[in-house]
């Protein structure tokens, strides 16, 4: 295991080439999430250069993006030279819509000549208005069922109420991507290389039959509002690969990451696309949840994170994850 503090770009520079047999990582979707620095931006060209240069012939990649810019990373990754194979979708429930309400904007603009949603409260709360009791403080809102004590926002209900600006999230998708193959076939890079296949067996769905489903691309968290979109026939979405959003516990391992990603999903992805005992590489590190996973399936790890207060949370739990994968192995002895 090898935890690097730093620049991700000059330490994938000290790498040797073609050294690593995988790529899962979680990089910045360029959202400016919570106004962070780190995520101003996609990884450029340059860095996923760096990323294929150290990745074995045939090694796979696998990075998640956001809805809105995983087109700017899936190109950013392409134009540094990887073959993209495939995408796959992670389907969960608890996303939070982040939707401006427009009636209530529109509303504000009338009574005020302002577009600052501020100005309707400020006119609600004037002395003309009355609330009937159903007032929510709690950050300055106000239940859209309160009616003024005269006609003003009546007579202003325009055709815009119940309009906005976002849909609600409800997926996160994964870019698999594939170095090419330096010999003429897979089973020929498989043989020298040990890259270049993905793990099919080791990565099907349990079901009553012996085998089990073969690997798809989406995998679901197993919430409500995903598994009753789905008909009940051919098992549904036990046909897919379960993995619900990070829980507490994940989150309590001393654990802060905003973006945090579940263990046993990462889990899932470098056991997916990496070979036995390969390296994974993770150039995003965090706070390690791919160093974690990677670990407790029994592969070798290489983190790299900017950050050294995730590093050391990074470090902490992973090193953990090496003890309880070392007592897994010793129970597994014993029978």
């Amino acid at each position: 295991m090898q935890i690097l503090q730093g620049n991700n770009l000059d330490l994938l520079k000290t790498l040797p080439k073609n050294s690593v047999d995988s790529i899962v990582t979680d990089p910045p979707y360029g959202l400016s999430f919570m106004n962070k620095k780190w995520d101003y931006d996609v990884p450029t060209v340059e860095l996923w250069r760096e990323v294929y240069r150290v990745l074995k012939h045939g090694g796979y990649l696998l990075s998640f993006g956001g809805t809105r810019t995983y087109h700017r990373m899936v190109v950013n990754i392409e134009d540094a030279g990887f073959e993209i194979r495939d995408q796959i979708m992670w389907l969960y429930g608890s996303g939070f819509p982040k939707s401006h309400n427009i009636g209530k904007a529109v509303d504000a603009l009338t009574l005020t000549g302002k577009s600052n949603p501020k100005a309707l409260r400020e006119v609600r709360m004037g002395e003309n208005y009355k609330p009937t009791g159903q007032v929510d403080y709690h950050k300055g809102r106000m239940f859209s069922s309160e009616i003024p004590n005269d006609n003003t926002e009546q007579n202003i209900n325009n055709k815009w109420e119940g309009w906005g600006t976002a849909l609600k999230p409800a997926n996160e998708p994964i870019c698999l991507a594939r170095k090419p193959l330096s010999e003429k076939s897979v089973a020929e890079n498989v043989l020298k290389y040990g890259t270049g296949a993905i793990n099919i067996d080791g990565c099907r769905v349990a079901q009553s039959s012996s085998l089990g489903r073969f690997p798809a691309n989406l995998i679901h968290d197993g919430s409500y509002e995903v598994v009753t979109k789905f008909p009940n026939e051919n098992g549904s979405t036990s046909r897919f690969f379960y993995c619900a959003k990070t829980s507490q516990s994940d989150r309590n391992d001393g654990n802060n990451h905003p973006t945090v990603k579940p263990t046993e999903l990462m889990s899932y992805l470098c056991r997916l696309i990496t070979p036995p005992n390969g390296i994974v590489l993770d150039p995003f590190m965090g706070s390690g949840s791919t160093g974690k996973g990677a670990i407790l399936e029994g592969f070798d790890f290489i983190g790299m994170e900017l950050d050294p207060e995730y590093v050391e949370i990074a470090k902490s739990r992973i090193t953990r994850a090496q003890a309880e994968y070392q007592e897994i192995k010793a129970q597994l002895k014993l029978f």
